[in-house]
């Protein structure tokens, strides 16, 4: 469900020239950035770019995902 919601244009610039770098829609790289912190908040120690990388890799495809290994039984 789309609802319309009035930014400043400063923000929506700076969504739409992410979103072309990231291959996003601009309502795609605002919802990116607001789940960013959201989790951010929620998670006050986790540093922002785990915060990143980890919802990025939510988008990919599973069958790029790799099995955990803990380093224990690794070597």
């Amino acid at each position: 469900m789309s609802i319309p919601v009035r930014i400043d244009e400063n923000l929506y610039e700076s969504a739409r020239i992410e979103a072309r770098i990231e291959h996003r829609t601009i309502a795609g790289q605002i919802e990116f950035w607001a789940k960013v912190g959201r989790v951010a908040i929620d998670n006050p120690d986790l540093p922002v770019t785990f915060i990143v990388d980890a919802l990025a890799s939510t988008a990919e495809p599973r069958e790029w995902a790799s099995p955990f290994i803990p380093r224990s039984r690794g070597s």
